[in-house]
């Protein structure tokens, strides 16, 4: 009999792990389950507008939500329009996949403060999350972003660049018209540790040099490499690169554009300032490395900045999901290699997590591929002997019994023909529509 699987989340996390299940030679029908109307999680909501080439990766998740074994059913919420008790009804095995969306905090007085923002709300905000709001505040004239990621490029990047300059990317009018009316000419980055220690991609890094718009200051306080960061360094050939880059700006002349990404490297946030009409300072302590496992420690030497807001961009953070265990401290899903774990260790029949919500939001979207393997591999080992004698159409009775307006792989292409479409119109390649009534009528147009 035909293995049926369902896996709740959209993203490449979720989509890997269908690939795994076609490609194991075992008879599957396959449903993914996405609370959005649109599939592919970061890589669509994620990856910043201006770098189209990440976005590439979304071709070979096509390729797997186009297999005849395999439906895309958007617009469904896990623990709203279904419960695990009833996939479990429908389902062989349910496979969790539901990444990590939420912003981890700094953990510091004020980080409440009007103009306080979470990386994560922002970037959904640019990337027309459905979910995000239309409009963003960027009336400050100067910003701090706190964090030594890709994403706190990302952030700092998109803060600093022009409107204008966004327009070759999908960006619907809504977010051209915010970006092209910010007033932001200052953007600061702040990093904990020194600069051997930056987590920035060196392809990531050196793009952000690249706008004729913004200039790339990289402040000498603070850029020191001891030994421990030397060995550090020596170990990561990626970090090496980073801190050649780096040092390479390290004094530059500065050549007059009008906007101005500063890099601070050894400034630890300890306090956001301000009132509730807003910000007026970040400040910041010093730090050092006193050994080689490199966190670091205050040396009470202390810095105010004058910044109108403050960006986290430190890390995802998964939340927990209806009926299932969750490690609030770890932020993920209890498990054992993918398998459900509860809250005495036992393993959940048929319950498997993969991805972010598996093992923390950390790694690139092709380390998923492994984390898809190993779940998938005990997957089949478990329900060898399984087979259930439910439906696809079962399911699809369910859902239109509980008036669930589904999205299926037809209405997301005809939704990704209407972006494209919309996005020829104007010279562009493609313009996001980010509002999710719009994606749901044009997906069921």
């Amino acid at each position: 009999m035909t293995l049926r699987v369902a896996i709740v989340g959209g993203g490449p996390a979720g989509i890997y792990a269908a690939d795994n299940l076609i490609k194991s030679g075992t008879p599957v029908s396959i449903d993914i389950l996405e609370r959005l109307p649109a599939p592919f999680g970061l890589v669509r909501y994620g990856v910043a507008p201006d770098h189209p080439r990440i976005k590439e990766i979304i071709k070979a998740l096509q390729r797997v939500l186009a297999h005849p074994d395999v439906r895309f059913l958007g617009n469904v919420e896990f623990g709203v329009d279904v419960k695990l008790e009833e996939l479990r009804e429908f389902y062989d095995a349910v496979v969790i996949s539901t990444g990590a969306k939420a912003d981890r905090d700094l953990g510091i007085p004020g980080e409440d403060l009007p103009g306080s923002h979470g990386a994560a709300d922002f970037v959904s905000w640019y990337d027309a999350h459905p979910d995000a709001p239309q409009t963003w505040p960027l009336d400050a004239k100067s910003v701090a972003v706190v964090g030594v990621g890709n994403v706190a490029l990302d952030v700092a990047r998109v803060l600093a660049k022009t409107g204008d300059e966004m327009l070759t990317t999908d960006i619907p009018q809504h977010v051209y018209e915010g970006l092209a009316a910010k007033t932001i000419t200052d953007v600061h980055v702040f990093a904990r540790r020194g600069p051997a220690y930056a987590k920035f991609s060196p392809l990531e890094l050196r793009e952000l040099n690249h706008s004729p718009n913004v200039e790339v200051i990289v402040h000498p306080e603070g850029f020191d490499v001891d030994k421990h960061g030397m060995e550090h360094i020596a170990q990561h050939k990626a970090q090496k690169m980073v801190l050649n880059t780096l040092a390479s700006w390290v004094g530059a002349d500065p050549v007059g554009k009008p906007h101005r990404i500063h890099l601070h490297f050894a400034e630890a946030p300890v306090e956001i300032l301000g009132d509730r009409d807003g910000i007026t300072t970040l400040r910041t302590e010093r730090t050092h490395s006193p050994n080689e496992d490199g966190n670091v420690e205050g040396t009470g030497e202390v810095t105010d900045w004058d910044v109108q807001a403050v960006y986290r961009a430190v890390g995802y953070r998964s939340t927990g999901l209806p009926d299932l265990p969750f490690d609030e401290r770890r932020a993920v899903i209890p498990n054992d290699a993918g398998r459900v774990l509860d809250l005495d260790g036992n393993p959940i029949p048929g319950t498997f997590v993969t991805g972010w919500i598996k093992r923390g939001p950390v790694g690139l979207i092709g380390h998923t591929k492994s984390d898809a393997a190993e779940t998938v591999g005990h997957l089949l080992a478990d329900t060898a002997e399984t087979a259930w004698s439910r439906t696809p159409e079962d399911v699809d009775a369910y859902l239109r019994s509980r008036q669930v307006a589904v999205a299926t792989d037809v209405a997301w292409e005809r939704l990704d023909a209407h972006e494209i479409a919309l996005g020829e119109a104007v010279g562009r390649t493609r313009i996001k529509v980010g509002d999710r009534e719009e994606m749901l009528r044009v997906g069921r147009g």
